[in-house]
């Protein structure tokens, strides 16, 4: 893993992610290499290698984000996973969690059981959530496709633990891809202990080139839906008589497709 130490020039930035107003990002670049990953495109900003070989340390975040306040909420992280790995190491993440202002609004997301090492912290935040990314992928599929990061076992067993510390927490639905991930399941086994739910469908056009093909060849009834307008509608349809059928509470519901109105459904 290449390690890349560099100096940053701001703290938040401005985000376009739903919910949010605000993203910090004091690692770029992801170990868990997930080949759908929508943030492979910083490649073309940070050429150190394929995606998930390398990692950008921001190591001067913890002191650039003393004293520094902003409104609405802050999203952590949109271009890597904050507990990936290295966080064991370096303890960036916990550093910046120790200065930041504790009134700031916080929403976490990552795949990690490291997450739980810094329930300390988020107790003393007025107004913080902490989200666990969860799909059922397992055995081969989850080999070809999340090949490094933790079983969504251990996810879901950590929003259990979260939710018996007194932590908001949401469970986070994604990628959702036609055949491959069974959603009501997902509901059943976290519903006890979760605050709320978003459900995210595949970007298809965002995973990249050889998430696509590798889609296609091997998946190709779940091409066939997620790449066809039409079909990928009945299928959100199908979804949205699944969150009514639970009557679980959903923040927010990604699409990616602009022409696909969401919000009758919820």
């Amino acid at each position: 893993m290449k390690i890349i130490k560099i100096k940053a020039k701001n703290t938040f930035t401005r985000t376009r992610i739903p919910g949010a107003r605000w993203v910090i990002n004091q690692y770029i670049g992801c170990q868990y290499a997930c080949k759908y990953c929508y943030a492979k495109f910083m490649n073309k900003y940070y050429p150190y290698g394929e995606w998930g070989s390398w990692i950008v340390v921001k190591e001067n975040l913890p002191d650039l984000v003393k004293g520094k306040y902003v409104e609405g909420l802050v999203y952590m992280s949109s271009v890597s996973d904050p507990y990936q790995s290295v966080e064991k190491v370096l303890k960036l993440t916990r550093k910046i969690l120790e200065n930041m202002d504790k009134w700031i609004r916080l929403s976490i997301l990552t795949k990690s059981d490291l997450v739980l090492r810094d329930i300390d912290l988020f107790k003393q935040f007025r107004t913080i959530e902490v989200g666990l990314t969860i799909n059922g992928f397992n055995g081969k599929l989850k080999k070809d496709i999340e090949p490094f990061s933790p079983m969504v076992k251990n996810r879901i067993n950590v929003l259990k633990e979260l939710h018996n510390n007194g932590i908001t927490s949401y469970a986070f639905i994604s990628p959702i891809i036609p055949w491959l991930i069974n959603i009501e399941n997902l509901i059943e086994e976290t519903r006890d202990f979760v605050d709320y739910y978003w459900f995210e469908f595949l970007n298809l056009k965002a995973s990249g080139y050889w998430f696509k093909n590798w889609l296609k060849e091997n998946y190709p009834k779940s091409y066939e839906i997620i790449n066809n307008e039409e079909k990928l509608k009945g299928f959100i349809d199908e979804v949205f008589k699944l969150i009514k059928k639970h009557k679980i509470k959903v923040k927010g519901v990604i699409s990616h497709y602009p022409k696909i109105s969401l919000s009758d459904n919820v």
